[in-house]
């Protein structure tokens, strides 16, 4: 994690907090890829596994399709695939990414993510978006979404309240995070509104407008 708080100065009008894998990043079928080999490693039903993975953290993955196995070594498996992805694996960032995000004055934006902080810059240098001054990742906090402390604690870094929050969010544990949070919450890259957002795009393209007006105050 991007561990110091933004410097003093202008405070910025209003922040965004933007979800990485789903939400700027297009990366279903790399994570597909990664639970199907190592599911085929531990000779489990790669469909069955990447099921569970989509609703569970890693370990509580592990326990439910691999109770038996050592989740240390699970996830260190894990870990090695997910990191060699970033490495040779195909990305892209949804349309509209890298337009928001450069239009976005620092300062006033971070990223609230379940990976980790250096697979999100691999990413992201691959794909040519920018990276903010905060970047809250799984390893920042010690309990992940749909729990609100990754999301009060990139507002804390930012030193930004939470009712001048935006959450954009496609997954319904990112969006419960957001609410639980106390924050607006906008859902983008689904078909149908995950519960409770406070508003729906279909893609990310067509909210790039209405969140660059709510971080200038607009």
């Amino acid at each position: 994690m991007t561990g110091e708080s933004v410097r003093p100065g202008r405070r910025p009008a209003k922040y965004v907090l933007f979800d990485v894998d789903g939400t700027l990043i297009d990366a279903v079928d790399n994570q597909r890829r990664v639970w199907r080999t190592w599911a085929e490693r531990y000779g489990l039903d790669p469909d069955e596994v990447h099921r569970v993975a989509l609703r569970t953290r890693p370990m509580e993955t592990f326990a439910q399709v691999a109770p038996g196995r050592d989740p240390h070594a699970c996830l260190a498996a894990l870990h090695e695939l997910e990191d060699e992805d970033v490495r040779s694996g195909v990305y892209g960032a949804f349309d509209g990414a890298s337009e928001l995000l450069h239009a976005l004055p620092p300062g006033c934006w971070a990223l609230v993510t379940s990976n980790y902080e250096h697979r999100v810059r691999g990413r992201f240098l691959r794909t040519g978006l920018p990276v903010p001054d905060v970047v809250v990742d799984a390893e920042a906090v010690e309990e992940g979404k749909p729990s609100p402390v990754p999301y009060l604690r990139a507002a804390a870094l930012l030193g930004a309240g939470p009712e001048d929050c935006l959450v954009i969010e496609d997954a319904p544990s990112g969006v419960r995070s957001g609410l639980r949070a106390g924050m607006t919450v906008w859902g983008v890259n689904a078909a149908d509104p995950v519960e409770g957002v406070h508003r729906h795009f279909a893609g990310l393209r067509e909210a790039v407008p209405d969140i660059l007006a709510f971080a200038s105050g607009g």
